[in-house]
């Protein structure tokens, strides 16, 4: 797994992909909390990250699935998938490398947004006036996140050799499992008799859970649960392509 981990990584530094992914996560979260006036900090009477964290699920919708839909698509384009099986390594070995390699890219880009806490730490008033404790649970929060769009977005890699329909898939499959069971629970067949069960199925409700500050087992149990369930996926899925 160690050796997949470290090629994939090796991978990502050695092209443009990892400077790219970083440099636009960053410019775009950028704009959204200094530049753009609806969704400034300096507009707001209060000192805060809500924006970050607030836009940050949609910028991975799209980002996340860039990352991830070379991961086997490129593998199966290139003819290399039949080399990497003949590796004395399990499949869930080729998964998980991958999958954290992946995860690590994205966490990379997040680390240099700890610039805007220290920004906005220093613009409150009195200075260092904000909610830390919620803070420190959005960026859990989105780390998680991170972590269960990587995992879909792996799982649609394995379903195409084309890196664009891949990336439209996790795009979709993203989309489907953080905001679509949101919407379903609103529906009137499920308002007053399982509307809020339909929304816990969705990644949405337990994002804006941690991002409360409330670091609650059953929301980590949650993320862990659906980051394993489409790493099984995954692996089922190039089982089936490789059989």
């Amino acid at each position: 797994m160690l050796s997949i981990y470290r090629k994939e990584i090796s991978s990502f530094f050695s092209s443009l992909m990892a400077y790219i992914v970083i440099g636009l996560f960053l410019i775009i979260t950028g704009l959204f909390m200094w530049v753009f006036t609806e969704t400034s900090i300096l507009e707001y009477n209060y000192a805060g990250l809500e924006q970050l964290f607030s836009i940050g699920p949609m910028i991975f919708m799209f980002l996340i699935p860039a990352i991830t839909m070379r991961s086997f698509a490129e593998e199966y384009q290139q003819g290399t998938i039949e080399f990497l099986f003949t590796k004395p390594i399990s499949d869930w070995q080729i998964v998980l490398g991958k999958f954290f390699a992946n995860w690590t890219l994205v966490l990379l880009a997040l680390l240099p947004t700890l610039i805007y806490y220290y920004s906005v730490y220093q613009l409150g008033t009195p200075k260092g006036n904000l909610d830390s404790g919620a803070i420190i649970g959005s960026y859990i929060g989105l780390s998680f996140l991170a972590g269960s769009f990587v995992a879909i977005g792996m799982f649609a890699s394995t379903l195409t050799d084309n890196q664009i329909i891949a990336f439209l898939l996790a795009i979709f499959l993203c989309f489907m499992m953080h905001w679509a069971f949101n919407y379903l629970s609103s529906l009137p067949v499920f308002i007053g008799r399982v509307d809020d069960v339909v929304d816990k199925i969705g990644i949405n409700h337990h994002y804006v859970s941690i991002s409360n500050g409330a670091l609650n087992s059953k929301d980590v149990i949650y993320f862990v649960s659906v980051i394993f369930f489409f790493l099984l996926l995954t692996v089922t899925s190039l089982n089936r392509r490789k059989w």
